[in-house]
Parts: C-alpha cells; sequence; structure tokens
C-alpha cells in the first residue's frame, strides 16, 4: 500500500535562494499554512538552492514544532551538480553507496528519521537496476524511506527499474501546454503499472510565456473563471486532476493567498467539453 500524499503537493524548489530566499521563520510559517490548507506533502530535491534548500526547511520544521505523522515529505537524489559540490562536470550517480549516503544526508537536513518517498530525480544510461534495488531495499528495510519512485523516467526506463523493484510514482513534466505523456503512452504504462504520475510545473508556461498556444489558453480562461467562478490557476490544475491516472499536481507557490485557493481544484469537477476545450486550444486545433 502506498504512502498517503495530498492531492496536491508543495513543491520547495523556489522556496530557497533559487528564488524566495525565504528566512527560518518564513519557511515554518508557510509549512503551517500548507498544512492547515490540506497540503501535507512537500517536494524536495537534494540540488535544490545548491544543495541548501533541505537543511533550511529542516530547521524551519524543527522549529515549527510540527509532528512529523502530519506531513509527508518527498526527496529526490542521483543529479551531481558542479556548485555546491566538488564535481569536475555535472553528472548523474545511482551506485548503491551513493544512493544510500544522499538518503541519509537527505535525512540529517530535514531533520527527519525518514523520507515518506524517495525518488531518482533524472534517469542515468549509466544506471545499474540490481544496484539501485539493492539501495532502495536496504532503505525500506532500515525504515529510512517508506516508498521508492523515479522522475522524468520514460516507459522503458521505468520498466527497466520496476524488474528489479517496486516503483510507486513517476514525477514528470505535465500541464495543459505540455501534454505530451498523456498521447506518448507514459501516463497509460503508469497506469497499468499502478505508478502514481506527479505533475511538476503544473500551470505550464501559460502565464511565463506570450505565445500563441499561451494566447489562446488565456482567452479561454477568461470565460472559464467566469463559468466557475474560479482562478485559472484553479481551472488548469483541475484539468490535470481529471486524468483518471490520478496525476499529483506540484505546486511551487510560496504565495499566501494562492495556496489557500489550491485545494480548490481538488473539489471542482471540470466539465468533460471544458476539459477538451483546454486540450484544443492548446494544440490549436480540433482533437485528433
Amino acid at each position: 500500500m502506498k504512502t498517503s500524499l495530498s492531492p496536491i503537493i508543495a513543491g520547495t524548489m523556489n522556496w530557497g535562494v533559487w528564488d524566495k530566499n525565504l528566512s527560518t521563520s518564513e519557511m515554518a510559517h508557510l509549512i503551517n499554512i500548507c498544512i492547515e490548507n490540506k497540503i501535507t506533502t512537500f517536494d524536495h530535491a537534494d540540488i535544490y538552492g545548491g544543495y541548501t534548500t533541505e537543511s533550511q526547511f529542516g530547521k524551519a520544521f524543527g522549529e515549527s514544532k510540527i509532528a512529523r505523522n502530519r506531513l509527508q515529505l518527498i526527496s529526490k537524489c542521483g543529479i551531481q551538480m558542479t556548485n555546491g559540490r566538488p564535481n569536475r562536470v555535472k553528472h548523474y550517480d545511482y551506485s548503491k553507496d551513493y544512493i544510500i549516503w544522499s538518503v541519509e544526508n537527505s535525512l540529517k537536513n530535514l531533520q527527519t528519521d525518514y523520507l515518506d518517498v524517495l525518488l531518482l530525480h533524472r534517469p542515468s544510461p549509466l544506471m545499474v537496476a540490481d544496484e539501485i534495488a539493492e539501495a532502495v531495499e536496504k532503505l525500506k528495510t532500515e525504515g529510512k524511506i517508506i516508498d521508492f519512485g523515479l522522475s522524468n523516467f520514460t516507459s522503458s526506463q521505468t520498466e527497466l527499474i520496476l524488474q528489479k523493484t517496486e516503483i510507486s510514482y513517476n514525477q514528470i513534466q505535465f500541464s495543459a501546454t505540455h501534454h505530451q505523456a498523456m498521447l506518448d503512452g507514459s501516463l497509460d504504462y503508469m497506469k497499468i503499472h499502478d505508478i502514481i504520475p506527479m505533475s511538476w510545473n503544473p500551470l505550464g508556461t501559460v502565464f511565463r510565456e506570450d505565445i500563441d498556444q499561451t494566447r489562446r489558453l488565456k482567452k479561454l480562461l477568461v470565460q472559464l473563471v467566469e463559468k466557475y467562478e474560479v482562478g485559472s490557476d484553479t481551472i488548469l490544475l483541475a484539468w490535470i486532476l481529471k486524468h483518471p491516472s490520478r496525476i499529483l499536481p506540484v505546486a511551487g507557490t510560496v504565495n499566501i493567498a494562492r495556496i489557500q485557493q489550491l485545494m480548490k481544484a481538488v473539489e471542482l469537477d471540470l466539465d468533460q467539453l471544458d476539459w477538451f476545450a483546454i486540450w484544443s486550444e492548446s494544440i490549436g486545433n480540433e482533437v485528433p
């Protein structure tokens, strides 16, 4: 049985020095705001903030006095960057020893005894499934991780690892502007194998780029905002949540007002025709 995660996950990539540079007290407050709004799962990676955000979050979590069983922690490992560590070249490391060391380091930084979910951050051409499985089984046996998954893995790369150990999650890019996963068989594969997808950057480029695609979507969203009486971001999240593969969006906002609105997407049952209208405007044509 998989760990129970919140239907929308709080992404922490922007909490530290990579973007918002929140103080310890600000992070602690934000953790509390998320939990109060039923967003109890927090998505990390060791590399965030150049290997600094996990420890900043851990300090805030420690000072918040929130009970560990009130939240779930996800982290990722495998990317070896040149900033923050003495690496000559950016690379991936999925050796047994490194995976175990990385998890133990994340636990220390996050001030916790276990991760609810460990994800391998990006696939490596040199990864050896047997070695990964050995690390995962050891970490599970020792209670240092509860569930295991992947991030940005294709179906064939997932199959390679699945032959050796159980996979519960795969975090992929998926949104109204980046929906290839529902066309190339990725989401079908995950559904068949009971792998739950997580979606990073769930709002896509709708509010980041001014191109024909995003202009079409924003024009439609004006109508849908009026119809459903919720914000554009809520509608875009509801579009993801309507997919039958049970996708969990990872929302990276630190805006408290927006956090307080996120769970409305879970309650919003987007009309099927509106769902297809969003897809149609994204591709610029009627659906195939």
